[in-house]
């Protein structure tokens, strides 16, 4: 075993888990990656699997003295509790930071912590925070109540707007056919299936996403007013969370994180038209959120 202090970081996603362990430097010196670990979606039991895998991997070698983990649905004092005990469970009771998977990643995009970060995977949600602590967030409330923007709502759209084109209660689209090859289908009554009798699981429709960018090249209408809307949706949380901030008139960065983005590159185009922020400089997140996570939990340390 190797001796001195060393912090992991993770970041708990719906569809991947990262940990990164690091040593008092912040030199990463392990990486270990597992599935989603959604508490809402996947259970306590599922999430407690993904992280004694991470942490008996990272942990092996390394004494682990200090924890930051970011997870969607951290923000009721509830789920906390449930991701603390499941922290404790595995031997980590001190030194344990627990926050929004929104909140490493803006640590992971901006050094100085202040700025707007806005997070579209398999869910969205935007966060803030400036430099007198005052921290902000809109959206993140799960399919059902929110998450414009994201994967899901992307995949869940793109799927609407093919079975109407084949309805001819839309306008016809290229991403009929795209859905259709996806599924290796060749009717809606054929799709049926899949969606309803196989239980389509929420990753699965948010990995629909990247055929709304297939369609766009080919100049189609409807993919492309998606996109903008996704773009709208995301601008509109940045501004609701810039409403609760004071960044004193200065530049300060909207971080944009999440495979959303890499999935669908004229996306950041769009929510640019709509973001509408003086002094606002968007830029995509080019680390690991995790990296965010490790920063946090040297903070512990000290």
């Amino acid at each position: 075993m190797t001796m001195g202090r060393y912090v992991l970081g993770i970041d708990a996603g719906g569809t991947k888990t990262v940990g990164l362990l690091a040593d008092e430097s912040g030199r990463v010196v392990a990486e270990a990656r597992g599935t989603g670990a959604n508490l809402q979606t996947q259970g306590e039991l599922e999430v407690e699997k993904v992280f004694d895998g991470l942490i008996e991997t990272l942990g092996r070698d390394h004494p682990i003295s200090a924890v930051c983990l970011g997870i969607a649905g951290v923000d009721r004092p509830h789920d906390e509790n449930v991701i603390r005990g499941i922290l404790r469970r595995l031997g980590h009771r001190e030194r344990v930071r627990v926050v929004n998977d929104a909140a490493v990643a803006l640590v992971a995009g901006a050094p100085e912590r202040n700025g707007i970060v806005v997070l579209a995977g398999t869910g969205s949600i935007a966060f803030g925070a400036d430099a007198v602590g005052h921290t902000a967030r809109a959206g993140g409330y799960g399919f059902l109540l929110a998450d414009e923007g994201s994967g899901y709502w992307m995949g869940h759209q793109i799927l609407r707007a093919a079975v109407r084109s084949a309805d001819g209660r839309g306008p016809k689209t290229r991403l009929e056919g795209l859905v259709f090859d996806a599924f290796q289908v060749g009717t809606v009554p054929d799709l049926i299936p899949h969606v309803y009798e196989k239980g389509l699981p929420k990753a699965r429709i948010a990995a629909l996403a990247p055929l709304a960018e297939h369609a766009r090249a080919a100049r189609d209408e409807v993919a492309e007013e998606l996109i903008e809307q996704a773009g709208r949706e995301l601008a509109l949380a940045a501004r609701s969370v810039h409403v609760h901030l004071d960044f004193g008139g200065d530049p300060f960065p909207v971080v944009l994180a999440g495979g959303v983005f890499k999935a669908l590159p004229t996306l950041p185009e769009a929510l640019d038209r709509h973001l509408e922020l003086p002094g606002a400089r968007t830029a995509p997140l080019t680390v690991e959120p995790a990296m965010g996570a490790v920063t946090l939990a040297l903070d512990l340390l000290n």
